[in-house]
């Protein structure tokens, strides 16, 4: 009785390790893109909304540095801006979420149909929305008057 649970654990223990192999893989083959909606809270309709994206890959590993408080030298990276900086993306008009006359609830509704738009076409191609993250920065009151809503959309597909 002993050798059959010994067996079926062992049988067990090479299935589970081999699928984490196989998951080691499985990560290799996949890739990832976040698309942005940056949406202006901005009153009287001055600010400027877009959905952006860009194919452009840039290797975070070029752009860091690790640092040690037991390290006297300056662990701090040497990357120019220009170096990380992406100049071609695609950039999608969306309305602003206020004009004149307050909160323009067709802006919001309009936004919500270019977006689902987006995230259609990007099912299309064979990418899956595997998270969404927003946050806002807000009118912080009497002459702030600046204000923005952004949302990442973080796909990923096989290769």
């Amino acid at each position: 009785m002993k050798q059959k649970f010994l067996i079926i654990g062992l049988l067990l223990a090479g299935f589970v390790s081999f699928s984490f192999i196989n998951d080691e893989k499985s990560y290799a083959e996949i890739e990832y893109k976040v698309v942005t909606s940056v949406e202006s809270i901005v009153p009287n309709g001055l600010g400027r909304s877009r959905l952006i994206s860009s194919d452009v890959v840039r290797d975070y590993d070029e752009f860091t540095s690790e640092r040690s408080s037991d390290k006297k030298e300056d662990g701090r990276n040497k990357s120019k801006r220009s170096e990380i900086r992406v100049k071609d993306f695609e950039e999608t008009k969306l309305l602003n979420f206020f004009n004149i006359g307050g909160i323009r609830f067709q802006n919001i509704v309009a936004n919500d149909a270019v977006i689902s738009s987006k995230l259609v076409s990007m099912a299309k191609e064979g990418w899956e929305l595997a998270f969404v993250t927003s946050s806002s920065e807000s009118d912080a009151g009497k002459g702030d008057g600046q204000g923005i809503f952004v949302t990442r959309y973080i796909f990923k597909r096989k290769k």
